[in-house]
């Protein structure tokens, strides 16, 4: 029934409004008349009314369509609208006058009446729409106290355009009872017929009384602290919690209840939405051609997203892993059909394949994003990760510097500063390479150093998941572990805005914040479950594993650290190696690799990052510092 309907409003209802607005001209202009002569309108006038009609009526009809009046739905008439329609009158009501002075100023008419018919037809024209808002929404007021009734964390824009959209469709099943705002300016105050019925502190109370099932935080300023109080009251009340997403989206004012998700983990670490120079970034990425290695991977893949807003020339997706390539080829497609697009399923370390990417696609910005990255992974496969992370980045970093692109951006990691194991101390080896040749090279070379981000592939987000799903326990290394955490898109604009600020050689230093205790991450994964830990969800100890540290850092000693112009990017004055020892130890890494010796490799790392301290060094000096916990469950509260 409903398409059916849909179909018979949109054939018959042009059709309708045209009969309508042709009324209403019609009755405009003989009201004025009758109100002109209370109602006792002379002989003499009546000629002029016949006369004038025709003109009146073709006048207006032609404004009325250029101006769009017969589209629209009056049911949802707003501001603008009437603004548009003030306007409309304006214009035809001028023209009509103009036609009278010039055309036919044999005919008397009233000075009055060109006047008293602007107001007239305004008022029928607007009152009519609006008087079908005020009956559609009674109506729909009827229907509303049957939803899910919910309470709207701030009281401003946001939140009003959400009540707003809520109350306009039907189909969603949501009642909204009101807002909860600290601003005191909003306490009492309405909105959109909805009352604001008290601040933050008195949620708990409002919730029990107006019987709400869901909360949904609509206010872009609201802390990570009260976030985390309002998220643990609505679990212990039983409520569900949900929020609008710190995007730009809200910003420009596209803010929809499809953007409306549960609280996750990500919005519980407080960091703040990130802005951006967008008008440079532009200027190196619109109709550039730009080639993404590691394009089908947790950051590769989002790089490939934001890049892709930018309305470049052309796209070179490049990775070994045929199945997550052939999924962001798709998802590109299906979001962004004007991109030119190009999948290209090779190896990095193959430099055969690398030179035809470039040389037959021709990038101009290349984000280098491809490496092996699992920690423990990568302590008993440590030859194949340095010839990836090494090798395969000189490689890429020689066919950029052959091919004279642009703009070279690599993407590394918090766990080359001080590695104690293979995966970061391969990072640090290629850091230096892409420094090393940037000082000989017209390319700008520029490095991106950033922390954990959340909910990438293998990261600790989705392996607790997993393991709450499963029932726990939950498990975490130590007690005392920490890291540094951010979020994918974040992490991927900050990767942007650096590509486009670096001149060459400098290793961009993105903020994390402050470290988090894993401990208190998988806790609080656990509450956003649904369930408590140690009593629902057992947490245990599982000790470190090969190559781990208890605490991630984000620079060398040595390492000077300047501001950049953006308060979320700094950049680190590293002191530069020479040339001909980092060629000569990368060809002593490259013949390690080919004849397989893992600790000949070893010892080759050390001597090009000499903070390299291998987990079976380091281990000794960790584990005297901090003892390893036995395999064991934490009890109730220890945190």
């Amino acid at each position: 029934m409903e398409p059916l309907k849909a179909l018979l409003e949109s054939t018959f209802r042009k059709p309708i409004i045209f009969t309508f607005q042709l009324l209403v001209i019609i009755s405009a202009f003989l009201f004025s008349f009758i109100i002109r002569f209370d109602s006792a309108i002379p002989a003499k006038y009546w000629v002029s009314m016949v006369g004038l009609l025709p003109a009146l009526i073709g006048i207006k009809l032609i404004v009325f369509w250029r101006m769009k009046l017969f589209s629209g739905w009056w049911r949802y008439i707003s501001l603008p609208d009437l603004v548009t329609l003030l306007k409309a009158n304006i214009l035809a009501s001028g023209l009509f006058l103009v036609y009278v002075i010039f055309v036919f100023s044999s005919l008397p008419i009233p000075r009055s009446v060109p006047i008293l018919d602007f107001i007239l037809c305004f008022l029928l024209m607007s009152g009519t729409r609006v008087f079908t808002r005020i009956l559609r929404e009674r109506s729909r007021g009827v229907h509303s106290k049957a939803g899910k009734k919910v309470l709207v964390i701030g009281a401003g824009g946001v939140g009003q355009m959400i009540a707003k959209e809520i109350y306009q469709n039907p189909h969603l099943e949501k009642n909204v009872v009101g807002y909860l705002d600290d601003d005191l300016e909003r306490q009492g105050q309405t909105f959109q017929g909805l009352p604001v019925l008290g601040a933050l502190d008195d949620l708990e109370k409002i919730c029990r009384v107006e019987k709400v099932e869901t909360v949904i935080i609509a206010q872009p300023a609201v802390s990570s602290r009260q976030l985390r109080k309002i998220a643990e009251l609505c679990r212990r009340l039983n409520i569900r919690s949900q929020i609008l997403p710190a995007l730009g989206d809200i910003l420009q004012g596209r803010v929809s209840v499809q953007h409306i998700r549960d609280v996750q983990i990500e919005d519980l670490l407080g960091r703040k939405q990130v802005s951006l120079d967008v008008e440079n970034i532009a200027n190196y990425l619109r109709e550039k051609k730009v080639l993404i290695t590691g394009a089908g991977g947790s950051i590769g893949s989002e790089i490939c997203r934001q890049v892709a807003v930018f309305d470049p020339e052309c796209m070179v997706l490049f990775d070994n892993a045929e199945t997550p390539l052939f999924h962001i080829e798709n998802e590109l497609m299906a979001k962004f059909p004007g991109i030119s697009l190009v999948s290209s399923l090779g190896d990095i370390r193959n430099r055969s394949k690398v030179d035809f990417v470039f040389s037959h696609y021709r990038p101009d910005v290349v984000f280098h994003a491809a490496a092996y990255k699992h920690v423990p992974m990568s302590e008993s496969n440590s030859v194949v990760v340095a010839e990836n992370n090494i090798l395969g980045t000189r490689i890429l970093a020689d066919a950029a510097h052959c091919h004279g692109i642009d703009h070279f951006v690599m993407v590394s990691t918090d766990k080359a500063v001080n590695p104690t194991n293979v995966m970061g101390a391969t990072k640090r080896a290629a850091e230096i390479y892409v420094q090393t040749l940037a000082r000989k090279s017209s390319v700008k070379f520029v490095t991106v150093r950033f922390g954990n981000v959340l909910g990438s592939n293998g990261s600790v987000v989705p392996i607790f998941k997993e393991q709450i799903q499963k029932g726990g326990p939950v498990t975490v290394t130590h007690p005392e572990i920490t890291r540094f955490f951010m979020t994918i898109p974040e992490a991927v604009q900050l990767v942007l805005q650096a590509g486009c600020m670096g001149m060459g050689g400098e290793i961009f230093l993105l903020d994390m914040g402050n470290p988090v205790k894993v401990l208190h991450l998988a806790e609080e994964i656990i509450r956003l479950s649904g369930l408590r830990p140690y009593e629902d969800i057992d947490i245990v100890f599982s000790g470190l594993r090969p190559g781990e540290k208890l605490h991630e850092e984000l620079m060398l000693a040595g390492e000077g650290v300047l501001p950049t112009r953006h308060d979320k990017i700094r950049v680190m004055e590293s002191a530069f190696q020479d040339a001909a020892r980092i060629f000569f130890l990368l060809e002593k890494i490259e013949r390690a690799v080919h004849a397989g010796g893992d600790p000949g490799l070893r010892v080759i790392l050390r001597e090009m990052v000499p903070e390299f301290q291998p987990e079976h060094e380091n281990t000794k000096k960790s584990r005297a510092a901090h003892p390893e916990p036995k395999l064991r469950i934490l009890p109730v509260g220890n945190t």
